[in-house]
């Protein structure tokens, strides 16, 4: 038992793990009692070399016990030959299914002697001769794809060998991954080649049928994998009932015998005919090809059959394939293509996807491929099949960073080589890592990777930072560079070995969804002129910027925003910093400049936002209450009143442009947007007040009056919009020994100082202090004492102005003396009894009046936020006419807030839950709209855009897609607003 250990110890030094090996070394004899038998040493250590050492060792039995008669010569040559060592170690410790086939045939390991262990060139000649019989025909039938799949599986195991021999003997030739995938690719075409061969001997094809196969996919780039499908198209001239035997039975032959032919790719895919005539080709390509179909052409490349046939075709889709770019919306079908990839991607399986996933091959591929098909038109250098040799040209000729290619290509490699290895192990088609806790699997895979341990981390724990540094470096690269060479070619950088013209690089602006190139090129050329630092970086920034404004709705107006905000802030010291080194700014800032017209004109006065772009949580963090707080003590710091008003304003742009940064990328929801514009608008008014009181107090010496503000409408409410008004009443109290004359007289000269300062002309959405509410409207007095409103309400108020003090409540100025205010005039709008049937029909006839005569001429009245039918007016004429009757016995309704008093309508069993959510959902909605109308088109709108692109930019602001059809936001919008408007015909009209 202590030898048993002993030895058991001392064969776990060479990585076996199996219970099993310390027998096999046995049998094969390399082990005895005392450990390894001499002459054995250097085959133990390369067997510890093996990816899976138990695997090896379990091939090798499985060989000897299928021959023990040769075990002897191939005892010798593993003793003899470090070359075949490597080589036969090499492929059984990494593949299952390789070591199946040498334990099924096992005197094929001699082909792995021969320091000539794969000639390409002789491919076909080989897997030809293997199906030849002695009179120079065929074999045919079941014989043919036996015959031609040992044979197949020779070949490819001569390629496994040399793929991997040097990872277990160092120093044996290690062929480039290049050189494997070309191998593998010749390997595929050579048995196309025989088994239309076979197809031929089957089908006893005459001249009259001719038939040529053109690879696509990865074999036409030559660049296959180990086990894949290889993708043809098939081109028959003559008899092409005869070209159609010849191809189906080529793909049966081919197929059972070594992979699947998939002719897929065809004109109409699997629906289509397998086997067109030229002609047919062309027609269906000029006609009905979609842009991936073009895509997909880029690699297309004759490979078998009908030489002249293949090569005719080949001239034939190449000047389509390079002119797929002048397609209309190219780009645009290209970024979907990718996009509906990756959604097909299984979410449990999206991280370990190789293939398919964020960070996988084919980003690499579809932005190589897209880059090719742009620049290609004017650059033969690009046309090549090859993702590697492409990606090499577009890094050659300044289209992609040298940096950028030679790291895509570095990850591109890796990806590769690991999805091989991961083929290799079973000869299953796979793109999927191992999970991140198999730790076996991990290991194995890495050791076939040659990948060693490094800084106290396994090698497995090093494939998989390896594996994720590689997919997200992959994804970085691939959003980085789709674009990059149409600017570097663009901003006539000096280093450029290649320059487009003027009209080229305005082609590529066309391409990418820009409706004025020229313009656009114009732009491009304004900012990254010159060699100073500052158009260096905007070089290296615009490349990424085009991309993502070409994914807004106005990219042209995007790309003219972010030329007047960069020439704005040039001399801002971090502004250009910010955007290079925040990726996430960048986006952001194209997808607002391209959307809003409002958002640019306060950038460049209020730039510090830009730096919250970044931090979704600074740019929604703070609380309104929090910024009214800084808002009011910054004005009180200043020292007059011009500089109050100025911080004021300040403020409240950089407060305006946050809150509609925060709205416009979906991080605020309506509600706490109009908090946020009512608070700000509410802070504004009590610091200019404030500084406006002391002003004429420091005049005066005395102080004849306070004086406080009411906010109404939507101020008093707390709804204020973007492009809203500040609806107040302006009340005062004498002092003692005051009348109320010159009471008056004070305030209202406080009154008219805040109207005028604050509405004084501006860039900023105008701050209009508007106090046409109060009692006989514009020519009644601008301020009035409480006794005077006390009495103008008991005697002179009409309904219509209870309805209007709905939404009074106390904003600015005396606290003490806006609280009695609202005491006052709670009787009024909260009257006791409720209306009366003739003050609600007067409230029912003044709404129908006001929609006559305010709705617009030429207005739809279902598409008009305010007034239109479901809007705004409709869902708070209702609200209000309810509290008018209710809120004397109902107190949940005494609320100046529309949503909270249609909260209270319900839960008091004054309206239906269903009826109040159809106007709740109405009302958030049209609010939304405005809003949004105001930050796209940078004024203020009542109407929902009926087309073009203002309707495009709303839509996009509420989450659809560029690729969504806007018209379905326009009916979203008349559906809500319907179903509302049909609520308030009950509740308004019926109650």
């Amino acid at each position: 038992m202590a030898e048993r250990a002993r030895t058991a110890a001392s064969a776990a030094r060479y990585g076996f793990t199996d219970d099993k090996a310390d027998a096999q070394l046995r049998a094969a004899g390399w082990w005895d009692a005392a450990g390894p038998v001499e002459g054995t040493a250097d085959v133990l250590a390369a067997l510890s070399r093996a990816a899976d050492p138990d695997l090896a060792l379990q091939g090798l039995d499985r060989i000897r016990e299928a021959d023990e008669g040769a075990w002897p010569e191939l005892d010798r040559a593993l003793r003899d030959n470090r070359t075949f060592r490597g080589r036969l170690l090499g492929v059984l410790g990494t593949s299952t299914a390789l070591g199946d086939f040498l334990a099924a045939n096992p005197g094929e390991w001699h082909c792995l002697v021969d320091h000539r262990c794969t000639v390409p060139e002789q491919f076909a000649d080989r897997l030809c001769d293997d199906l030849r019989q002695d009179d120079g025909t065929y074999v045919t039938g079941l014989a043919a794809e036996q015959a031609l799949r040992t044979a197949y599986r020779r070949l490819l195991l001569g390629i496994a060998a040399v793929d991997l021999g040097h990872l277990v003997e160092e120093g044996l030739d290690h062929p480039s991954f290049k050189d494997i995938t070309h191998q593998l690719t010749l390997l595929a075409e050579a048995a196309l080649k025989a088994g239309l061969a076979v197809a031929e001997q089957e089908v006893g094809a005459s001249a009259e049928g001719a038939l040529a196969v053109i690879a696509m996919g990865k074999t036409g780039g030559r660049e296959l994998n180990y086990v894949s499908d290889v993708d043809v198209i098939f081109v028959g001239a003559g008899d092409l009932g005869v070209a159609t035997r010849l191809a189906s039975t080529m793909m049966r032959v081919v197929g059972k015998a070594c992979f699947e032919v998939d002719a897929a790719l065809r004109p109409e895919g699997k629906s289509g005919a397998l086997v067109r005539t030229l002609e047919g080709h062309t027609a269906y390509y000029q006609k009905w090809a979609k842009t991936w179909e073009y895509q997909a052409l880029l690699k297309a490349r004759p490979v078998a059959g009908d030489a002249g046939l293949g090569e005719e075709y080949a001239k034939m889709v190449a000047p389509m394939v390079w002119a797929a770019a002048d397609r209309e919306n190219f780009v645009t079908e290209v970024q979907q293509m990718r996009r509906r990839v990756e959604d097909h991607v299984s979410a449990a399986h999206a991280e370990r996807e190789l293939k398919l996933g964020r960070g996988g091959l084919r980003d690499v591929e579809f932005a190589v491929q897209l880059l090719q098909l742009v620049h290609g038109r004017v650059d033969p250098e690009l046309r090549s099949p090859s993702t590697m040799e492409a990606l090499a040209a577009l890094g050659e000729g300044g289209y992609v960073g040298r940096a950028d290619s030679a790291e895509m290509g570095t990850s591109y490699e890796f990806l590769r080589t690991v999805e091989h290895r991961l083929q290799l192990r079973r000869l299953r088609r796979t793109h999927l890592f191992p999970e991140s806790n198999d730790t076996d699997e991990l290991r194995i895979l890495a050791r076939a990777c040659g990948i060693r341990a490094v800084r106290g981390r396994s090698q497995g724990q090093e494939l998989l930072a390896e594996f994720r540094r590689h997919a997200q470096g992959i994804r970085r690269l691939h959003e980085k560079v789709f674009y990059r060479p149409l600017l570097q070619s663009v901003a006539n950088v000096p280093t450029e070995a290649l320059r487009l013209t003027t009209k080229q690089a305005a082609s590529r602006l066309a391409a990418l969804g820009y409706a004025a190139p020229e313009g656009a090129l114009q732009h491009i050329k304004a900012l990254t002129s010159g060699v100073s630092r500052r158009a260096a970086i905007q070089q290296a920034l615009l490349p990424v910027l085009l991309d993502f404004l070409a994914d807004t709705p106005d990219p042209d107006g995007g790309l003219l925003s972010y030329r007047k905000v960069s020439e704005a802030l040039e001399d801002t010291p971090w502004y250009l910093r910010v955007l290079r080194d925040e990726g996430t700014v960048v986006e952001r800032l194209a997808f607002l400049l391209g959307t809003s017209k409002l958002v640019p004109d306060l950038l460049v006065r209020a730039p510090e936002v830009l730096q919250l772009l970044g931090e979704p949580a600074r740019l929604t963090g703070r609380k309104p209450a929090e910024v009214a707080t800084s808002l009011r003590a910054a004005v009180r710091r200043q020292p007059g009143l011009n500089a109050a008003v100025a911080a004021a304003r300040s403020l409240r742009r950089h407060e305006l442009l946050r809150v509609a940064c925060a709205d416009l990328l979906g991080l605020l929801d309506v509600p706490a947007v109009c908090e946020a514009l009512s608070s700000v608008w509410v802070a504004v008014l009590q610091g200019a007040l404030a500084a406006a009181y002391r002003k004429r107090q420091a005049e005066l010496g005395r102080t004849p009056a306070t004086v406080a503000v009411i906010g109404m409408g939507r101020l008093g409410g707390a709804e204020l919009g973007y492009g809203s008004d500040a609806d107040v009443l302006f009340v005062c109290e004498p002092a003692e020994g005051v009348s109320d004359s010159d009471a008056v007289k004070f305030a209202s000269s406080v009154a008219e100082t805040v109207r005028k300062m604050l509405g004084a002309p501006s860039s900023d959405p105008a701050l209009v202090v508007d106090a046409d509410l109060r009692p006989e409207g514009r020519s009644g007095p601008l301020v009035r004492t409480l006794e005077s409103y006390r009495a103008y309400y008991q005697r002179w108020g009409e309904v219509w102005e209870a309805q209007a003090l709905l939404r009074a409540r106390f904003i600015a100025g005396d606290e003490e003396l806006g609280e009695r205010f609202i005491t006052m005039i709670d009787p009024v709008r909260y009257p006791e009894g409720g209306l009366d049937a003739t003050k609600a029909r007067e409230i029912r006839r003044i709404k129908a009046r006001v929609e006559t005569e305010r709705l617009p001429r030429g207005a739809d009245p279902t598409r008009h936020t305010k007034l239109g039918r479901g809007g705004l007016a409709d869902v708070e004429w209702t609200v209000q006419l309810l509290q008018l009757q209710h809120a004397h016995e109902q107190p949940s309704l005494r609320t100046a807030s529309t949503l909270d008093a249609l909260t209270a309508l319900a839960e008091t069993g004054l309206a239906p839950q269903e009826s109040v959510d159809y106007l709740r959902e109405a009302w958030l909605l049209a609010t939304h709209v405005r809003n949004a109308g105001m930050l796209v088109r940078g004024k203020a709108v009542d109407e929902v855009p009926g087309s073009g692109r203002d309707l495009a930019a709303v839509a996009r602001v509420f989450g659809y897609t560029v690729d969504d059809d806007p018209g379905e936001f326009l009916d979203t919008y008349r559906r809500v607003t319907r179903r509302a408007h049909a609520v308030v015909e009950e509740l308004f009209y019926e109650t």
